[in-house]
């Protein structure tokens, strides 16, 4: 049944009509029902490990323990301690920790660190009981009555007195039970069983529904806990449609009538709006309802909103609120509320339409990582903390990986304009599949249409993935499930499931969320001219970067004090004792700076390669902020409790990502002074409007921020879109004969938007150190005789490297992590540099990996000085792995004996030809600094210790301990074939 409101507006002329619907629309609005009775607080308690608990009759019986509700066991104290044996619901790849003699320590009991995860106080997996009594008031005699659990995990019964009521299992919604016929006034006994094993439905061991990588697989109740008393004849739902062209909200009701007599009434629709500056309050309408006895009925309604209506966007999110009630005879009977907003999600082409305007999705990945409670905050401050947090770094884009936030995170992406793409809770890999008749079919279905149900009128919720990375009949599974949405809710848009490149493409998915273009080219010279249009050609659908980025940052451990809650960071507490172990624990600062800015530096020219690309969709990083589990994923900006680090700030993050960044097309980033600089300037634009007349300064500065060159741009107008061309820049180095890093800004006028790119100038003909010094690729004799009387020796290493050579250094860091995938490289995560030595008083270089040493780095070998003396530090120090933390040098200096030496084992020397300007440069400043009076190391090291780096292996070798790599890398295996589900 479909009715047009509009047509039931009285006329302006029939007074009596018209004074009728203003009285029912007050009497109705005025309704409320009893105040719910809240659930929060103290409830008896029992853990029922051996599974008794229901054949023993727990729910007649007066519990003994105490637990404190909303919450966790874990948060209670409640459970086991963590042993080896513990039983994890996570997958572990490596188990090596289990057998590294390396780590025994670690494995005592009273100082059991598990380095996969963060470590919970408690940890249970089964079933527990949670009880309490309730007095129902007289007044709610006749009252519809229910038991609302916001949150709960997994599997819950309830029983009221001797009465089961039934039970329900749900990763994403509210469990609620209608208690009606059982609770009559009075006193009475609440008994609720928790299971949260996987055994009836298993939605794959490492969804972040449920897994210890993220917030855990805990047993509880969070949320709002509470009996809720309403009238018998009751709305049961409302779902309301937005449609921007006809200034209309299509209503559907869900109206239910239990009573057992036929009801006749009135539906009273009414919408204002409650968060924009000015207030719009749409008429109120009236509708006849009929309703036989014991009915529930779907009624279809259209409210107008009227010319003035005001629509949700990132840059507008105006908000609504909808009431509808019900009266019969001029009295009221129920009346209910939602939020929503006037928003229409769609998609044209390759390009997501916001209300027909483009947007593009600048996103990162939610995984669930709450420490400090062990599960997702159900208050809209929190996450409007999130949401502030992500906006203030130009993000606009969420994605929740293999789960479903609660309801207060859709609210303050609503208040925040942020656009969410919730997935059903599983990744259904690991020993399930999809497609093959196991209970996750279906259950899958199930969970989103709750996700509908409660969360549908939220403008947040725009996309829906059904999860993420399947095994499985995963193809005709997911274009099955697409279609059944895309039929069902044309609110959002749908894709199968968010996916790594090698995984198949799913046809009919609306838009693909999916690896494989993405990543940094950086296997040869870095540039900014490329983007990733050849990649996204054969998508004819939006494209949106899976988990881009993944580049690791050494651990910051002055975090571990603010794991105060349920979680200890006993993986950050291994790493730090044995990092202090391997003679660096002061250095621990230092790392986490030199490395985090080289990560910065990966995620700048990754996004800005992507805002280059035409016709791309959006991306989603993993992430903005840490994620605890797999291994230890140190992949953020921010921690896991969303805060800086130390080494970038929002402001500077937004300059490459944000509504508008300005571009610029380097073919390089190192050059030298006989040639010419030439670039294009693009622009990102992806605001509320078109730029009108917008002028693009550019400026070219050297260190003392002295203006070399500068010039602007005005374009009538800049559309929206990607890799925009503004203008060319030209300019000369001849003028520039020192060596010189030199920064080119690009920036908008009477604008915030404004981005820049270090260049380094060297000369093309330096000047040829005149030094007496001996150099070598071997320690020869020779050197040994030069060393013995008092003389310098440069000895490139390059190649010769056998202590160490295990080692892969590429000029990017650590993607995710080594543990995860297995010491797959490569191991470093940047490089940390004595940049005040006068060594590098000709070469130009900050503390941290920059551009100019790509040409350097960049598979280099590099050296373990594991017998080098304690404190013994290198100009140029890769940073190993935190799971290894091995003592590694690129470049050191000592004395050797009576004489002097300079290490090292990147390609440096005489031969270097003019493709590296850079090398060649960092080889002169170096021999230009062994030359001077100012070269004289401060560590000893012996003839032996050095020439053993080019004979031994190194003392400690990693052994993996396993064989098998993470299901992830290979999606259609057989390994992938469910043993159980």
């Amino acid at each position: 049944m479909r009715i047009n409101l509009s047509l039931l507006r009285p006329a302006k002329s029939t007074w009596a009509l018209r004074l009728l619907v203003v009285c029912l629309y007050f009497l109705t609005t005025a309704f409320t029902d009893p105040a719910p009775i809240s659930l929060e607080g103290m409830w008896r308690f029992r853990i029922d490990r051996n599974d008794q608990g229901i054949a023993q009759k727990c729910y007649l019986q007066k519990l003994t323990d105490q637990i404190k509700l909303p919450g966790s066991m874990a948060q209670n104290l409640k459970g086991d301690d963590i042993t080896l044996q513990t039983k994890w619901t996570g997958s572990i790849y490596d188990s090596s920790y289990y057998f590294n003699p390396h780590l025994a320590k670690y494995r005592q009991p009273g100082n059991i660190h598990i380095p996969f995860w963060l470590t919970p106080a408690k940890h249970y997996v089964g079933a527990a009981w949670y009880q309490r009594q309730v007095t129902i008031p007289q007044t709610w005699a006749g009252k519809r009555v229910v038991l609302y659990l916001e949150r709960a995990h997994i599997k819950t019964q309830v029983w009221v007195d001797d009465h089961e009521i039934g039970g329900q299992n749900s990763l994403v919604a509210p469990h609620e039970y209608d208690l009606t016929s059982c609770l009559a006034p009075g006193n009475h006994q609440i008994t609720i069983r928790i299971d949260n094993r996987l055994t009836e439905v298993n939605v794959g061991p490492d969804s972040h529904s449920v897994t210890d990588h993220t917030q855990g697989n805990w047993n509880g109740i969070i949320g709002k806990m509470e009996l809720q008393a309403g009238a018998l004849v009751h709305i049961d739902e409302i779902q309301v449609f937005p449609q921007i062209s006809t200034h209309t909200a299509h209503v559907k009701l869900t109206v239910s009538n239990p009573t057992g007599k036929a009801f006749k009434g009135n539906m009273t629709l009414s919408a204002k709006s409650f968060n924009s500056s000015t207030v719009h309050q749409t008429r109120a309408a009236v509708a006849e309802v009929s309703l036989d006895s014991k009915a529930t009925r779907t009624i279809d309604l259209d409210l107008p909103m009227g010319k003035e209506v005001q629509l949700w966007d990132e840059f507008s999110p105006a908000l609504y609120r909808l009431s509808a009630s019900i009266s019969a005879k001029g009295a009221p009977v129920t009346q209910q509320y939602t939020e929503f907003g006037m928003r229409e999600f769609t998609i044209k082409g390759t390009q997501f339409l916001v209300n027909g305007r483009p947007v593009f999705l600048r996103g990162t990945v939610n995984n669930c990582e709450f420490p400090l409670t062990g599960y997702p905050p159900t208050s809209v401050a929190d996450w409007l903390r999130i949401f502030k947090t992500a906006r203030a770094h130009g993000l606009n884009h969420m994605r929740f990986h293999s789960w479903c936030p609660p309801d207060a995170a859709f609210k303050a992406a609503n208040l925040t304009g942020f656009y969410l793409q919730p997935e059903g809770p599983s990744w259904p890999n690991h020993g399930v599949a999809i497609g093959r008749g196991a209970p996750i079919d279906q259950y899958l279905y199930a969970e989103t249409a709750r996700m509908e149900r409660y969360y549908g009128n939220h403008p947040s919720y725009c996309m829906l993935s059904a999860g993420n990375e399947p095994a499985g009949d995963q193809v005709r599974y997911l274009n099955a499930f697409i279609d059944h949405w895309k039929n069902t809710d044309t609110r959002r848009v749908y894709t199968g499931m968010s996916v790594g490149g090698s995984w198949p493409v799913v046809p009919n998915a609306q838009y693909q969320v999916r690896g494989g273009v993405r990543g940094l080219t950086w296997d040869k010279r870095p540039e900014s001219i490329s983007d990733f249009s050849e990649g996204i050609v054969k998508f004819k659908v939006p494209l949106v970067a899976h988990e881009m980025g993944q580049w690791c940052v050494f651990p910051d451990f002055t975090e571990i004090k603010d794991y105060t809650g349920v979680y200890r960071a006993k993986n950050f507490e291994l790493f730090q004792q044995d990092l202090k172990d391997q003679g660096m624990g002061d250095q621990a600062r230092s790392f986490l700076m030199a490395s985090g800015k080289l990560q910065v530096l990966c995620y700048k020219n990754e996004i800005e390669k992507v805002l280059r690309t035409p016709n791309y969709g959006g991306f989603q990083l993993l992430g903005l902020q840490d994620f605890p589990g797999q291994g230890t994923a140190l992949v953020g900006v921010l921690n896991a409790f969303w805060k800086e680090k130390g080494y970038v700030t929002p402001p500077q993050f937004e300059r490459f990502c944000n509504t508008t960044v300005p571009l610029v097309a380097l073919p390089k980033f190192v050059f030298t002074n006989d040639e010419t600089l030439e670039a294009d300037i693009m622009v990102a634009h992806w605001g509320a409007a078109p730029l009108k007349k917008p002028v693009f300064n550019w400026t070219i500065t050297d260190p003392q921020n002295v203006v070399l060159s500068k010039g602007s741009f005005d374009p009538e107008v800049v559309e929206l879109g990607n890799g925009i061309p503004v203008g060319k820049i030209k300019m000369e180095l001849s003028k520039i004969t020192r060596p010189t890093k030199l920064k080119l800004q690009v920036s908008i006028a009477d604008t915030r938007f404004m981005n820049d790119w270090n260049v380094w100038v060297y000369p093309a003909k330096p000047t040829k150190p005149t030094a007496n010094v001996y150099y070598t690729t071997t320690l020869d004799d020779r050197a040994k005789a030069v060393l013995d009387t008092g003389g310098k020796v440069f000895l490139n290493m390059a190649g010769k490297v056998v202590k160490g050579k295990e080692v892969a250094m590429y000029f990017q860091p650590v993607f995710w992590n080594t543990s995860w995938f297995k010491m797959r490289p490569p191991h470093v995560t940047g490089m940390l540099i004595q940049s005040k030595s006068p060594a590098f008083a000709t070469f130009p270089t900050d503390y941290h990996s920059d551009l100019q040493w790509w040409e350097i780095a960049n598979r280099a070998q590099v050296m373990i000085l594991e017998d080098m003396p304690a404190g013994f530090r290198p100009l140029v120090q890769p940073i190993d792995t935190w799971f290894l933390n091995r003592r590694l040098g690129l470049i050191f200096e000592a004395k050797v004996g009576k004489g002097k030496i300079m290490v090292s084992s990147a390609a440096l020397g005489p031969a270097i030809g003019e493709d590296k300007p850079a090398a060649r440069q960092l080889f002169n400043s170096l021999m230009q600094y062994m030359g001077s009076a100012q070269f004289d190391p401060a560590g000893e090291v012996s003839f032996e210790a050095i020439k053993d780096i080019m004979v031994s292996p190194s003392k400690y070798q990693f052994n993996t301990y396993t064989k098998d790599s993470p299901d992830e890398l290979k999606p259609n295996s057989n390994q992938n074939k469910p043993k159980k589900n």
